[in-house]
């Protein structure tokens, strides 16, 4: 029996980060990696789709460079394979590297499948099943992610696939049928009508981004059917049938089909296994594992943290509460606040969001204002030829405190940055408009916007006082 001050099960974003957190604090660490390091985040989520979608980014400007007075000679197409052999390799890199900062910060780690034998110990079992090792510590932390969900009443088959297979897949489909809108199945609908796949999107919402901003869900919408790309809101997909060639279904009357079919209507646990019930740690009725704000499970001594607790699914946000946790089990004081969130979609055009929408805000009952700014009216958006979307900020209308930040077009991900610490200081639109933001950049779309809350942008056409 091996011995131990915090164990972390999984070794993705949030629990390599715990790890190291636990071991920088002082404490002996292990880590249960079951599969490989970085989790669903870098082998099958994040980085590969961004990686995917950074040789798309190439591929259309090279199609579009007469645009900027460049001539391309030759034709111009995607190497698929390629395309994946730089994702694969983007991959193992990261994947070392998290390797290596583990081993430095002195973090022991083991691969297997962590299973509870008790609210203090441990097994690591093999892929059969065996027991590798046994472990105990007085503080132990689930990170233990999610998976794709495919309900039952959809059919198994070789067309019938999620994001996992779609990142794998050895060509470029002709067509391809997308179950969910969402973050995941909205950036792949982009991702492959650029590379010339007939897509159709099947969301039973009536917004195509449920979640998000409507404003900016409807930009992105409007873009993606400029596309190409077909979206059937409001009705869902019914009489799927799958072959060994094709997928078909019908949304309403109408007949739908494609080579491919992407199921991407959310995530489940992946607790099995884990024998949770041997701890006395308790789940919800839809499987998560509830935790408090210092992600402490019921059970004193064992956390929980990211997609196993069934909030906020985002690696930035699993990260962050592996901190939190890893503090708290070495005795820090600390606490996760996962209002302030942001979140990434990487569409074309991206979106960027952090804090309240209007729609919640509409249903809190909150007196607001708004400025607003668009992309088309900055210098640096013509220059770059992307001109599309706004930035948006909603404030409230008698402290102007700074509710929420959401932002629609180039580089929309990066742009959010600096909305999420002006949030947290509980910043005002005028403060945030009073900030000198440099010119030409895209970033001044987030001053004209603090600006615009007052009637004050002067770079968009308002009426005098």
């Amino acid at each position: 029996m091996q011995e131990f001050e915090v164990i972390v099960i999984g070794g993705g974003p949030g629990g390599y980060v715990a790890a190291i957190r636990a071991a920088k604090n002082g404490a002996k660490t292990a880590l249960i990696e079951r599969k490989e390091l970085g989790g669903t985040c870098l082998n099958i989520g994040c980085i590969p789709t961004k990686t995917l979608i950074g040789g798309v980014d190439v591929y259309h400007k090279a199609k579009h460079a007469m645009d900027f007075g460049v001539k391309i000679s030759g034709t111009i197409e995607p190497d698929w394979t390629a395309m994946l052999g730089r994702k694969d390799n983007v991959i193992k890199t990261l994947r070392g590297g998290i390797g290596s900062l583990l081993k430095a910060a002195g973090v022991t780690v083991f691969k297997g499948h962590g299973a509870f034998t008790g609210k203090k110990s441990l097994r690591v079992l093999d892929n059969e099943g065996q027991t590798v090792e046994e472990l105990t510590a007085q503080k132990i932390i689930i990170a233990s992610g999610s998976e794709s969900l495919v309900p039952g009443f959809i059919p198994r088959g070789p067309r019938v696939i999620t994001s996992t297979e779609l990142l794998s897949i050895p060509e470029i489909p002709k067509s391809l049928l997308i179950l969910g809108g969402g973050v995941i199945g909205c950036e792949f609908a982009c991702l492959f009508a650029e590379l010339g796949t007939k897509v159709t999107i099947v969301e039973m919402q009536d917004s195509i981004m449920p979640l998000i901003d409507r404003e900016c869900a409807k930009t992105v919408a409007a873009q993606m059917e400029k596309a190409g790309i077909v979206i059937m809101n409001g009705k869902p997909l019914s009489d799927i049938k799958a072959t060994a060639k094709s997928v078909s279904g019908k949304v309403g009357d109408e007949s739908v089909s494609a080579d491919y079919l992407l199921v991407s209507i959310g995530r489940k646990n992946v607790l099995d296994g884990m024998n949770i019930a041997a701890a006395g740690v308790k789940t919800n009725e839809r499987g998560w594992i509830p935790v408090d704000s210092a992600c402490r499970t019921n059970v004193p001594g064992i956390f929980a943290i990211g997609d196993a607790t069934g909030t906020v699914q985002l690696a930035h946000a699993a990260s962050a509460m592996g901190t939190v946790a890893a503090d708290v089990a070495c005795g820090k004081k600390n606490e996760y606040d996962g209002s302030q969130v942001p979140g990434c979609i990487f569409t074309t055009p991206e979106v960027g969001s952090v804090g309240k929408s209007q729609e919640q805000c509409d249903k809190e009952g909150l007196n607001t204002k708004v400025g607003k700014f668009p992309f088309a009216a900055l210098g640096k958006a013509m220059a770059i030829n992307e001109t599309v979307g706004f930035c948006k900020i909603i404030a409230d209308a008698e402290t102007d405190q700074v509710y929420g930040v959401h932002i629609v077009g180039p580089h929309a991900t990066d742009l959010i940055a600096e909305a999420c610490p002006a949030l947290h200081l509980e910043i005002t639109a005028k403060e945030l408009g009073k900030a000198i933001h440099a010119h030409p950049t895209l970033g001044e779309a987030m001053m004209e916007a603090a600006h615009a809350v007052h009637g004050e942008s002067a770079h968009i056409p308002s009426r005098k006082r």
